[in-house]
């Protein structure tokens, strides 16, 4: 029969064991009390990155594919070619006009110093014309004198007043030529520059179709993995047809959806911890870049009305960018769309 003494040790087992748990309890508590105390969680956040849509700019048909599917290429590769050659038809197009209205100004310009020599002769039939007239006028003067004087027949002053008549009919004759050879030089000056400006839109043509020929090659704008390929060699696209996009080698970066009510300590350069779902075992540094102008909500298709009367609060997210400074290894591993867990240190 076993005594007191030994069934004492044995009803302290189970209070000592409760005490422990207790314990570990209010210190996990504590731990995690003094923790929402300096640090904001959220797991409702994911990876993004800048990608940009690559679409063509002109119709035509696809010739070449110089890449394949998740192929990283560098800003500036040539990625696609496609049939260009109505374009380069409708280049020789516009240079054919461009040298049609360079020979135009030319000829203008010929038009124009033949014009201002006919100025110059009209001129000087102008000045032989009054160098007539004035003789004319001198003779008719004196004729009349002699006429009244008796010394010559009327005979002879007739033919001096018609030699008058005949000079100043001749001047105003020759005054209208000079007037129109005048106008005419005039019209040819200004053909010089309807000519010129012709040259400019002709230039302009030539350009433009220049530049939709360099659209045949498509290009890459960034760096970056080329991703979602919807086209094949032998396929027709129209103008602004999405051909690939290419995510971007900048670098993945977060996207955290906090709680409006989480916000009140939160600003930018905040220190912030981020866990991967897809490597748990790894921590990544980070800091908030930027917080949105407005909620998820109001950036939707179909932003919420609370006017109705049926007004139900709801916590509304705000999405916080976090730049990441995580290894190149690590970072490289990463795809947006990721789902992610993300703490902020808070001062």
């Amino acid at each position: 029969m076993e005594t007191t003494e030994e069934k004492k040790p044995k009803k302290k087992a189970p209070m000592i064991i409760l005490s422990l748990i207790i314990i570990s309890a209010a210190a996990f508590g504590i731990t995690k009390y003094m923790y929402s105390l300096h640090h904001e969680d959220t797991d409702d956040a994911q990876l993004d990155a800048d990608i940009s849509p690559v679409l063509s700019r002109v119709s035509g048909y696809v010739n070449d594919i110089r890449f394949e599917e998740n192929q990283h290429v560098s800003k500036g590769d040539t990625l696609v070619r496609l049939d260009d050659r109505d374009l380069q038809i409708k280049v020789q197009q516009a240079q054919s006009a461009l040298d049609n209205a360079t020979a135009n100004v030319s000829v203008a310009k010929a038009n124009s110093g033949t014009s201002l020599a006919n100025v110059a002769t009209a001129t000087s039939n102008v000045e032989a014309a009054k160098v007539r007239v004035w003789k004319a006028t001198q003779d008719f003067d004196r004729y009349q004198n002699l006429l009244n004087d008796k010394a010559i027949t009327q005979q002879q002053f007739d033919a001096a007043k018609a030699e008058k008549l005949s000079a100043e009919a001749n001047l105003e004759s020759i005054n209208k030529q000079q007037s129109a050879a005048s106008m005419q030089g005039q019209a040819a000056s200004q053909l010089i520059t309807v000519a010129e400006s012709v040259i400019a839109q002709r230039q302009a043509d030539l350009d433009f179709a220049k530049l939709q020929l360099s659209y045949a090659m498509i290009i890459a704008p960034v760096s970056g993995l080329a991703s979602r390929k919807s086209i094949q060699n032998g396929q027709f696209i129209n103008a602004g047809t999405p051909l690939f996009s290419i995510v971007s080698d900048e670098g993945v970066y977060v996207i955290a959806n906090f709680k409006e009510t989480q916000l009140e300590k939160m600003k930018t350069g905040l220190p912030v911890k981020v866990t991967v779902d897809a490597f748990p075992s790894e921590k990544i540094d980070g800091t908030i870049y930027s917080l949105s102008a407005a909620t998820g909500a109001k950036f939707s298709l179909l932003p919420p009305d609370n006017a109705t009367g049926n007004y139900v609060k709801v916590i509304q997210r705000i999405p916080v960018k976090i730049k990441l400074t995580g290894s190149k290894e690590l970072m490289a591993m990463l795809r947006p769309g990721m789902s992610v867990r993300v703490s902020v240190r808070l001062d």
